[in-house]
């Protein structure tokens, strides 16, 4: 019986983890080393690979950070995450993160 529990557990946490989001997406002026795709998340933990998928374009960004701290946005992407999304223009977009 322990170990069910512990099982259900590990799934239920593996599960909530794994969801995906949607929402508005920004992005900031920080930039990863040399170029490299980052972003800012509340809630995943740092060092996550999350896949941003918005405007027809899907980029894979590792969580360096804390954010986005505007209500209804998501998650806040780096320079170079949002010129690989094509929203330097807009400067937001709706995304979906995985």
């Amino acid at each position: 019986m322990y170990r069910a529990a512990l099982t259900t557990v590990f799934f239920l946490l593996t599960a909530s983890v794994c969801e995906a989001e949607s929402g508005l997406a920004s992005y900031y002026g920080g930039r990863g080393h040399n170029g490299e795709m980052t972003c800012a998340h509340r809630t995943r933990p740092f060092g996550s690979i999350v896949t941003v998928t918005g405007g027809g374009r899907s980029i894979r960004c590792r969580i360096n950070d804390r954010g986005p701290f505007i209500r209804g946005r998501v998650i806040d992407v780096s320079t170079s995450a949002a010129r690989a999304l094509g929203m330097l223009g807009s400067g937001v977009i709706r995304v979906s993160v995985e």
